[in-house]
């Protein structure tokens, strides 16, 4: 989508952030903050606050002929499903299990290995037993009938994670009425806050359609989701000094994020930027 939408093969497209981490860093600000927050509309809507905030938010996108938008938080938690039960956390040692992008580097201080990839594959790596587990989220599980290959949920509720960038080809837009724009900037945030609002939904009704299949739940405790985030590198704080070394305030931009996370009231197990 990136590459297309960098053509001109289409004026507007919805592109998945997380698959372009090295060209698009500053879109994987909820990715590198785990374990803050596990709801999709505060963590969209914070997203864009900070991409007004922050002209390099949307700076980034001009090297490959775009307009940013607005950001999509299209899950409302990440969770982990497991082959087996996970009694404890140190089950996880020596697994492998499957994620997308930045959230591998929360398995680190477990002692599995992450393995990368994309939705579409992971039941057939599942199935085989390439991998012991994946990084999911209620909704696509259900989708994906993963009850099927993973039965077992541990609610950890890693945090919910904006994903995707809605942008227009810079080429396009400039063709567009100036009337035209704006009714696309108002309309793109409408559509943001009913993807965040319709992921917290559909997650809640999945849940329960992932319990009516069969498939076992824990919910993980307050004292092992905060040993979990303690286990974990700190991700943010590597994400921020690498935009440093661009030029671009990644330390600010982390602080300024968290800083809107716990006014919200988030409970939040590891101030990443305070460390």
């Amino acid at each position: 989508m990136l590459e297309g939408l960098q053509k001109g093969l289409g004026d507007i497209g919805i592109v998945t952030t997380v698959f372009h981490a090295g060209r698009v860093p500053l879109q994987n600000l909820s990715f590198v903050t785990p374990f803050v927050s596990a709801d999709p509309v505060l963590s969209s809507r914070t997203m864009d606050e900070m991409a007004e905030t922050f002209p390099q938010f949307k700076a980034a996108w001009k090297p490959f002929n775009q307009i940013y938008l607005t950001n999509g938080c299209v899950l409302d938690s990440y969770q982990m499903f497991t082959k087996e039960p996970i009694a404890k956390l140190s089950d996880f040692n020596g697994k492998k299990i499957a994620g997308a992008g930045v959230n591998l580097r929360y398995l680190q201080g477990l002692g599995a290995a992450g393995v990368p990839g994309s939705l579409v594959s992971f039941y057939n790596k599942l199935k085989t037993g390439v991998v012991s587990g994946a990084m999911l989220w209620p909704e696509a599980v259900g989708q994906f009938k993963i009850v099927e290959v993973a039965p077992h949920m541990l609610k950890a509720d890693l945090g919910a994670a904006c994903s995707k960038s809605i942008t227009v080809n810079a080429n396009a837009w400039k063709k567009l009425p100036s009337e035209v724009q704006q009714a696309l900037k108002t309309n793109a945030i409408g559509y943001r806050d009913q993807m965040s609002t319709q992921a917290l939904a559909r997650g809640k009704g999945a849940l329960d359609k992932f319990v009516a299949a069969g498939g076992k739940v824990r919910v993980l405790s307050a004292e092992e989701r905060q040993a979990w985030a303690k286990s974990m590198p700190n991700v943010a704080k590597e994400w921020a000094e690498s935009l440093e070394a661009k030029g671009i305030p990644g330390k600010k931009i982390l602080a300024a994020y968290m800083d809107k996370m716990r006014a919200a009231n988030q409970q939040i197990m590891r101030h990443w930027d305070k460390e």
